[in-house]
């Protein structure tokens, strides 16, 4: 039995260092690493299961073709990179690289990825993606106002006297994040909850708002105005470290108590709570959630919310923090920021992109080529990107589909070859994470099964079948082999002596730019080099209102009933949903919704009715929640298509309204009983 060092590169808050059991050349237990500070009790419910998901009977073990009659049947390696080879060489020369979509996702982290990218490079480009479908929105608004995306350590939290939960849900989303804030409540300090739902992370709460989804930003220029009118701000801060006050004290006193609560949909002494509870109580790390900036009005409200903690002085300080994103262990990115985002960003060669917001309308636009054949690795664009329907049309619309996955998931379905994936014990590579500050390996434990190919030697054996020189290939994809890759990743590793891979095969490291409390310096790395509640930025590049500022969601008289789909405790995204252990806590999607919604529609609890709006519809259990917002059904991100409802049947490709996000939230549906 080895007991072997490694991290969980799944697109989560956490990124929890990790202890894997291995017996035999096969994966057996799961247990914590001591030495993430951030991490040490070890891994969720997901963390666990890759004991399973690692042997699991339903993962794809060699290459899949698609016959005439629709089926899968198995195909040795040769034949497949020989047809893969083949078609690109066709449309390359028919109609240029940029009839080939590459979609590439965050299904995986690591710096091996970069491989991808090189690859299409040599292949002379391809056409690409750009946008997001998780944070930009925040992403942005954050850079806008601070000038960077950093945070106070995940373990400072319990430095804070008041915590606000503004959209977040860390108890089923973010585990770890709760060790902190058990400690700070403990020691007496405060917990407030603002969420549509009743979450579990609310139970420990001293206050829970159930707010009106997407009205967000009105209820902190109110809680701003109380606080304003009150004269309890941090003035010194303020003046030495603020510009744009006093417009941004204009708007917010447009927002009296009266006006929010009807706004919001809660009653006005709420607000005066909240704006009480700030105002006695420092220091204080206001966490929002991601979903919350998932709106068309998402960057705006991110600054609004923000700016409660500018004027009240939280930031840079020990317990103050805004605690949104960490990307201090992202060292290796030249772009970190939002920037990173904007079409026509990168290398020349992908100067041709489509939204990750809108891929289906997109792709159909396209002419001058139109995409002729999509490759798909790290991703499942046919679960989780925006109008699936119109997705999936875009994807059988062009002649040629090849995923890599380890799993049959909705897009690899519509794949004409499946090549099947590496899972995160078969190659090592380096990680960063986007909460904590540290660098680390995800160390290879075992060898792949054996006609799983890392997507390293995918790329190296397809670059042959291209005919690309021994010197180009090289220099751009590691050879197979354990060596190869570990060369590689040393030759990345030179820009930082501080950190060696056999300092990472023992745990995390630090990131040699770490500061456990960023801004604590007061200075800021924008344009102005103070805080900016006004920005020229934002004006220019996203055409909003320089200031902070409400927008209203769009309602839709139609479909009266607001869909939500928050990320779930079983699952990350559209991943491990599939496995035995998780589908005995989840075995079907519910739809939950509060009983009297319900009871208007005859719909009984646990009872199939028909979820519908005009992007379609679909049949859904009922379950009868309290919890839930009047107004509201919470569909949770993540289900299969195949098994039946999943919230992007019902959504539209829409942009944040800054950052190229995506707004999943705008989203009504109605309920009809079956």
């Amino acid at each position: 039995m080895k007991l072997i060092t490694t991290a969980c590169p799944r697109n989560c808050y956490s990124t929890c260092s990790m202890l894997v059991r291995v017996d035999d050349g096969k994966v057996t237990g799961i247990e914590p690493h001591p030495d993430n500070l951030a991490t040490p009790e070890g891994p969720c419910i997901k963390g666990l299961v890759y004991v399973e998901r690692a042997n699991s009977e339903q993962r794809i073990l060699f290459p899949l073709i698609k016959n005439k009659n629709g089926k899968f049947e198995r195909i040795g390696w040769k034949e497949a990179l020989q047809r893969i080879a083949g078609n690109l060489k066709r449309f390359r020369s028919e109609s240029g690289p940029h009839s080939v979509l590459f979609y590439a996702s965050s299904g995986m982290s690591g710096l091996l990825n970069e491989v991808s990218v090189n690859f299409w490079k040599m292949f002379g480009g391809a056409t690409t993606t750009f946008g997001n479908l998780c944070w930009p929105a925040g992403l942005e608004a954050t850079r806008l106002t601070l000038g960077e995306n950093n945070h106070n350590d995940p373990w400072d939290l319990e430095n804070a006297k008041l915590i606000i939960l503004w959209g977040k849900n860390p108890a089923e989303t973010n585990i770890q994040e709760m060790i902190p804030i058990g400690k700070s409540l403990d020691k007496g300090g405060k917990l407030i909850v603002i969420n549509p739902r009743r979450t579990v992370s609310s139970e420990n709460a001293d206050f829970l708002v159930q707010i009106k989804p997407g009205t967000d930003a009105a209820l902190a220029l109110g809680i701003a105005a109380e606080l304003i009118r009150s004269s309890r701000i941090d003035q010194d801060f303020i003046r030495n470290h603020v510009i744009g006050f006093d417009e941004f004290k204009e708007r917010a006193l447009q927002y009296n108590p009266e006006k929010v609560a009807g706004i919001c949909g809660i009653p006005e002494r709420g607000i005066s709570l909240l704006a009480e509870m700030i105002a006695t109580t420092h220091p204080m790390t206001i966490i929002p959630g991601y979903g919350m900036q998932r709106y068309e009005n998402g960057g705006q409200t991110i600054r609004c919310i923000l700016a409660l903690s500018v004027i009240t002085g939280n930031i840079g300080k020990p317990g103050g923090c805004w605690h949104y994103a960490n990307l201090q262990s992202y060292i290796f990115d030249h772009l970190k920021e939002p920037l990173s985002y904007y079409p026509g960003c990168e290398n020349p060669v992908f100067r041709r992109q489509v939204s990750m917001a809108k891929p289906g309308e997109d792709i159909l636009k396209l002419n001058d080529p139109p995409v002729r054949m999509i490759w798909v690795e790290r991703g499942n664009p046919l679960t989780q990107n925006p109008d699936i329907h119109l997705t999936r049309k875009a994807f059988r619309n062009t002649e040629f589909r090849v995923v890599v996955e380890q799993f049959m998931t909705d897009t690899a379905l519509e794949a004409d070859i499946i090549l099947p994936a590496k899972n995160m014990f078969e190659q090592t590579d380096i990680i960063g994470s986007y909460w904590n500050p540290y660098v680390q390996l995800r160390q290879k434990v075992v060898d792949p099964p054996p006609e799983v190919r890392p997507e390293t030697e995918i790329y190296w054996h397809l670059a042959h079948e291209l005919g690309f020189s021994e010197e180009e290939i090289k220099q751009n994809i590691p050879e197979p082999g354990d060596e190869s890759v570990e060369a590689w990743l040393n030759q990345k590793l030179k820009s930082f002596p501080e950190i060696t891979l056999d300092q990472l095969r023992n745990g995390p490291v630090l990131a040699g730019n770490h500061k456990a409390i960023p801004f604590s310096d007061l200075k800021f790395p924008t344009p102005s080099g103070k805080i900016e509640l006004v920005s020229t930025q934002a004006a220019e590049l996203w055409k909003v209102d320089p200031l902070p500022d409400y927008v209203p969601v769009q309602l839709d008289k139609t479909f009266p009933l607001q869909l939500l789909s928050p990320n779930s405790k079983n699952r990350i995204h559209s991943q491990f949903g599939n496995l035995k252990m998780i589908r005995q806590f989840e075995p079907e999607a519910l739809l939950f919704i509060h009983p009297d919604d319900a009871a208007k529609r005859g719909i009984q609890h646990l009872g199939t009715a028909i979820l519908f709006n005009d992007k379609g519809s679909a049949e859904i259990k009922v379950f009868y929640d309290y919890g839930v917002r009047r107004g509201c059904v919470t569909l949770t991100n993540g289900h299969w298509a195949q098994d039946g409802a999943t919230p992007n049947l019902f959504t539209t490709g829409r942009f944040t309204d800054m950052g190229y996000g995506t707004a999943f939230h705008d989203t009504f549906v109605e309920l009809r009983k079956k």
